[in-house]
């Protein structure tokens, strides 16, 4: 079994955080670590963010100077993931959405907000869980993949939507 906690922050006033949008990113942590087989406790952090302030991030930790939909910071080492004594989760790391990017994206691509969150999501949970695409073309195929069969899975197709 599978449980995650999902510690939220919003500090962006551009889109209503929901709490069916909380549970999208809940659903999707969870059917990204139950597809990749793994069991017991967890948590993430996911922080709700804007454009200006994901473009200042993605430059200072990736040298990077444009804004981005999702930045990544997992926690796992050598060892595997960091335990919260407090709760017993191992700790997986840190996702910040930029809402206002993925809206935009959204809008591009020709699906729902809520889709490009979902995708998002999992897209970013891949990374905290050892993926990258930017390592070569067979990763990006790999992990690509992945988030289309979880995706999949929790039945969030392109015209998904709340």
């Amino acid at each position: 079994m599978v449980t995650i906690r999902v510690l939220g922050t919003n500090n962006q006033n551009i889109i209503k955080i929901t709490k069916d949008l909380r549970n999208i990113v809940k659903k999707c942590c969870i059917g990204t670590l139950y597809t990749e087989g793994y069991k017991g406790d967890f948590e993430v952090s996911v922080t709700y963010t804007d454009n200006e302030i994901i473009h200042e991030m993605n430059y200072m930790h990736r040298d990077i100077d444009s804004p981005t939909d999702v930045l990544s910071f997992p926690l796992m080492d050598e060892n595997g993931f960091p335990e919260n004594y407090e709760t017993g989760c191992k700790m997986l790391g840190d996702i910040v959405l930029s809402v206002e990017r993925a809206m935009e994206q959204a809008e591009e691509f020709g699906h729902s907000f809520e889709r490009e969150i979902a995708f998002l999501t999992v897209h970013s949970m891949l990374h905290l869980l050892g993926y990258d695409h930017v390592t070569s073309e067979e990763d990006e195929k790999e992990m690509f993949a992945k988030q289309d069969l979880i995706l999949e899975t929790l039945g969030i197709t392109r015209s998904f939507k709340l």
